[in-house]
């Protein structure tokens, strides 16, 4: 019962039955990224511009940094087919693509965060305060 309660009135923890709705009627599935997210669009042109209207429909929480360089390029209309399996051909210095992970575990802390563990290191003496001149 709380699934469905949440199915109605959450739309930042996936879709809701309004939006389930809408994919039956208007939407066909072009793919899935690493992260889970499903990509659809719209069987008909319904776009002012003439062009098929395309969304994504995120896995859990929506954040905008889930979608994959690959796939924001196809969302956007720079690439007109979907990415393909292998996604796009990347360089030897690239790192793979990661969401946003601030207010997570897997955060970035750095050395001397109240949030990371340890302890602060010691001041090292190399800092003169401001005084104003008097």
């Amino acid at each position: 019962m709380l699934n469905l309660l949440a199915k109605i009135f959450t739309w930042w923890n996936g879709a809701t039955i309004g939006t389930l709705f809408t994919i039956a009627k208007r939407g066909e599935l072009v793919g899935t990224d690493e992260f889970g997210n499903r990509y659809y669009q719209s069987r008909d042109t319904t776009s002012y511009d003439g062009r098929k209207r395309r969304w994504v429909i995120y896995d859990g929480y929506a954040e905008a940094t889930k979608v994959a360089p690959d796939w924001h390029g196809w969302l956007r209309y720079t690439f007109d087919e979907p990415p393909s399996e292998d996604g796009m051909a990347r360089r030897s210095w690239e790192r793979p693509h990661l969401p946003n992970l601030t207010g997570t575990p897997m955060a970035w802390r750095p050395k001397g965060s109240l949030a990371a563990e340890g302890r602060r290191p010691a001041a090292t003496g190399d800092y003169q305060a401001w005084t104003p001149e008097g």
